[in-house]
């Protein structure tokens, strides 16, 4: 059975999120191709309505990892609102940067045509911290939420690879951030295929 990831979006979101600015966040993505572009090129969930399905997927993951980790009084240290923002609108700097070319594949011994993704950003303005970027342009993120939107790519993000060692001080400072990175990286790589 096909999930509906758009309803289930949408459920999620409006039953957690009432924050002033969050509705016009969502027109927002609504008038983008927020639900349905691929999460990735090539990779986790890189099929139409892909990045609606893992922010989904990694709200259920955080959720989960939020209880293990706090139990079920988990609202004292965390809103069910800041759970909903930061896994829904984490990856919202992909938004119009994935387009549709077709290249050339060998089936069956014969040359066909197939559509594949490619990523063009028009926005350079890094990953988690384009994210953070523009919702701050609708809403007041919390310095915890924008925490975990900023290093959700962990140890994969550029500023990492480059040298920086904010990470390391911004996981220690801020755990809601290093619990969020790997419901990222929990429902990309357990619960998402690769294509």
């Amino acid at each position: 059975m096909d999930i509906d990831y758009k309803k289930k979006f949408l459920e999620i979101y409006n039953k957690n999120i009432k924050r002033e600015g969050c509705d016009k966040i969502l027109e927002y993505l609504e008038k983008s191709d927020f639900f349905k572009a691929p999460a990735s090129t090539k990779f986790h969930s890189c099929h139409e309505g892909g990045l609606c399905e893992h922010s989904v997927k990694v709200y259920e993951r955080f959720l989960k990892l939020i209880i293990s980790e706090y139990g079920e009084n988990y609202q004292e240290i965390i809103s069910n609102e800041s759970i909903a923002i930061i896994s829904l609108l984490h990856d919202v700097c992909k938004i119009d940067c994935y387009k549709t070319e077709m290249k050339n594949v060998k089936e069956n011994g014969a040359w066909v045509q197939k559509p594949y993704f490619v990523y063009e950003d028009k926005l350079p303005y890094g990953h988690g911290e384009k994210s953070v970027y523009i919702i701050n342009g609708f809403t007041r993120l919390s310095r915890e939420e924008a925490m975990a939107i900023n290093w959700h790519m962990g140890g994969f993000d550029s500023r990492v690879l480059g040298g920086s060692y904010a990470l390391k001080d911004a996981f220690y400072t801020y755990p809601i951030a290093l619990l969020f990175h790997l419901a990222d990286v929990q429902a990309t790589y357990l619960d998402e295929k690769q294509n």
